[in-house]
């Protein structure tokens, strides 16, 4: 599957660094999907899962004072067991570990550069810096206190327990200077980037990541085109008119999404095929074509049903069956090749603030899936996609969460 690789093939830990409720999470588990996406073993070692075995969930701000030497020591071990972890995932063949804690003073990220570097490993940190305190607010109401820390709590006790814990965060925190090494710093969700020594294919495309990510939520569709003539003919890729039911289907497609819109203004997406863009003519909004939504390219397969390949090209039907994702067609693509051709798309997605209906071909939209619900890439050839089916994907604290509407047509 094609994919980008740093110039050395070196192991890379990325550090995120910031104080809570800054994003870090959010953006160490986007970063994540997105890599693995592209066909990197990442990992994510998140500190606070590790206190939350091995000290308890529910603890309260005290244990975050630098000047308590007991949940200083505390911190230190579930620390080191993550730090551990994450490193010895590299060695055992995964690419770029991430730990996502504060590591909020020099000390901690010197011994973390030292760890990393006796183990082959090499760091760079991620801060994220944020002095907006709406901002601050809505990330402690709508991720913090639905955390394991706060279960049960009444929220505004919660509120007030976790401002503490960042004001003691706030007392020892050192922001990442120049002699520290490589870093990205990521402030006021995006509004700047500030880069450091960066270098490779893979850490730039980390820091386009970064600088295209938004934390605005906002709900986005996937609805395959309505039902085409050459799907009635059982034909691959093409670019065929809508058959009736397909008309049908496009009708009941833009009063649906009257009932989900709730008064928005939202951007519809289509590739440049035309049963894409037919199946957006009753919309209220002028779709956007791209010609990187359209179908995966069958090559010399274009056009023929899977009965005529199976019997003009019994080697290529055989060979697709066997390893779906990177099969190529003959003078056409694989999906690994979609993967690498949505990437701007998925860069797009992440920077668009408005709510998104994106209307495309079933390839594509396994792929576009596989990126959106962190599926593994193997898995994306054999996602179903079926026709005349809305997939409604909300955005939550780490994910999305789907919901599934077969119109009738």
């Amino acid at each position: 599957m094609p994919t980008f690789a740093s110039s050395n093939n070196q192991k890379l830990a990325l550090v995120m660094v910031g104080l809570p409720a800054r994003g870090k999470s959010y953006i160490a588990r986007k970063l994540a999907r997105y890599l693995r996406w592209r066909g990197i073993e990442t990992r994510v070692c998140n500190v606070g899962m590790y206190r939350r075995e091995l000290v308890g969930a529910q603890v309260s701000h005290d244990f975050f004072d630098p000047n308590n030497p007991e949940g200083l020591a505390d911190r230190m071990r579930v620390a080191r067991l993550a730090l551990d972890d994450m490193l010895r995932w590299l060695e055992l063949g995964g690419q770029i570990g991430i730990l996502d804690a504060t590591n909020s003073t020099r000390e901690r990220r010197a011994w973390i550069t030292k760890a990393c570097a006796e183990r082959g490993a090499k760091v760079v940190f991620i801060e994220t810096i944020c002095n907006d305190h709406a901002v601050i607010d809505r990330n402690v109401r709508e991720t913090k206190l639905h955390s394991p820390d706060y279960v049960g709590v009444e929220p505004d006790a919660a509120v007030r327990d976790f401002l503490a814990r960042i004001a003691h965060y706030e007392r020892a925190y050192q922001t990442v200077e120049d002699d520290e090494g490589m870093y990205v710093k990521v402030i006021d969700e995006g509004k700047k980037v500030i880069v450091h020594e960066i270098d490779g294919d893979v850490l730039s495309r980390v820091v386009f990541f970064l600088m295209n990510l938004r934390t605005k939520r906002r709900p986005l569709w996937l609805v395959r085109h309505g039902e085409s003539i050459f799907n009635v003919e059982d034909r691959i890729g093409g670019d065929s008119e809508l058959s009736p039911r397909g008309h049908a289907f496009a009708r009941s497609l833009a009063a649906f999404m009257q009932t989900r819109r709730n008064d928005e203004p939202i951007s519809v997406w289509t590739s440049q095929l035309k049963r894409t863009i037919q199946t957006a003519q009753n919309l209220r909004e002028q779709p956007v074509s791209h010609r990187a939504l359209d179908e995966i390219d069958a090559g010399i397969c274009d056009g023929l049903t899977y009965s005529e390949v199976r019997r003009r090209y019994p080697d290529e039907f055989a060979a697709r069956s066997k390893d779906k994702l990177n099969y190529r067609y003959p003078r056409g693509e694989s999906y690994g090749d979609v993967i690498q051709r949505l990437d701007p798309v998925i860069i797009e997605i992440e920077r668009h603030e408005r709510p998104i209906l994106i209307i495309g071909h079933q390839g594509i939209l396994r792929a576009l899936y596989a990126y959106l619900m962190d599926t593994p890439p193997r898995e994306c050839p054999h996602l179903p996609m079926p026709l005349h089916t809305v997939l409604e994907l909300t955005p939550n604290a780490y994910g999305c969460t789907e919901r599934r509407f077969p119109l009738a047509c």
